[in-house]
């Protein structure tokens, strides 16, 4: 299947045969089945890096015989996907694509018609970086829909609950929204979380706000209810807790809660080298998280 024949609505995910891609197939396969929508299994060759046989030639390299095992071993890839998939959810439909260009490329085209792109993750950590964002950030900076980096777990995962940072902002709806449905589909608990920092974190040091604090925070409290209102109304499902936590936003979502099967993170819609910026809270939570991590686009 070539990649403009990938079904529109489906869940796409990144294969390239390592265990963390196996980890992403086992997620997208769960969550196929749980939204009853096909999954799509792409694996890049990066045929484009071959295009030049002139080093190839000067090596003694037959480019014919290198295309030729690199299509092979892009099929096996495929298969062994599908097979994962298949067990994990043996309902599922599922479609195959072995695509040319960069697998950064080819994702990114894929989530103007995906409803979700699942990628795996090294998992090396902030000092490893240019690793981690070879695919997986650079996904999670540029998609057209929500994608979720499946993360290495460092400990075992204390529950089923779903975590979401929100900052009360309007355009942060559909990544509420996501965290909601999420929870919905799983029967999970739900934490909507809105991150702040002022003064007191300088002399208490971050972390989660109770009862107790000595500040009055209503105004940040009312702004967090009323950001769930309607979708606690859409979903009377999800048992929902509301936190405040002072501190930065990798600090609060990753470090001060047990651990929580799904951090959901949304990432602004600014164009051009602002996205960037606007994008590194949701890297700087998926290069520390030690679990999976939903990155939702904002409304623009």
């Amino acid at each position: 299947m070539r990649m403009h024949d990938v079904p529109h609505g489906c869940v796409v995910v990144g294969v390239d045969g390592s265990a963390d891609s196996d980890r992403a197939v086992g997620w997208a396969a769960a969550q196929a089945a749980l939204e009853d929508r096909t999954l799509a299994i792409v694996h890049s060759t990066s045929g484009s890096a071959l295009r030049d046989t002139v080093w190839l030639d000067a090596q003694g390299i037959d480019h014919r015989e290198l295309s030729a095992a690199l299509d092979e071993a892009a099929r096996d890839t495929v298969t062994s996907a599908r097979m994962l998939a298949t067990a994990a959810a043996p309902r599922i439909e599922v479609v195959t694509a072995v695509v040319e260009p960069d697998p950064r490329l080819a994702l990114v085209e894929l989530s103007q018609r995906a409803h979700l792109v699942v990628v795996g993750s090294r998992g090396r950590g902030p000092v490893r970086t240019a690793l981690l964002g070879s695919v997986s950030a650079s996904v999670a900076r540029q998609a057209h829909c929500p994608v979720v980096v499946c993360r290495p777990s460092a400990r075992p995962v204390v529950g089923p609950g779903i975590l979401v940072g929100s900052d009360g902002d309007p355009a942060a709806t559909p990544v509420l929204e996501f965290a909601f449905a999420q929870a919905s589909l799983r029967g999970a608990p739900l934490t909507v979380m809105h991150c702040f920092w002022d003064v007191a974190v300088a002399v208490r040091g971050p972390g989660i706000v109770d009862d107790t604090d000595p500040d009055d925070l209503s105004d940040l409290r009312l702004l967090l209810t009323r950001s769930v209102s309607a979708l606690v109304e859409k979903f009377p499902d999800v048992d929902v807790t509301l936190q405040l936590a002072r501190g930065l936003v990798d600090e609060c979502l990753v470090d001060r809660l047990p651990d929580s099967s799904l951090v959901v993170v949304g990432r602004s819609q600014a164009s051009g080298w602002a996205r960037f910026l606007h994008a590194s809270c949701a890297i700087a939570v998926l290069e520390r998280a030690h679990t999976t991590v939903a990155v939702v686009p904002e409304s623009a």
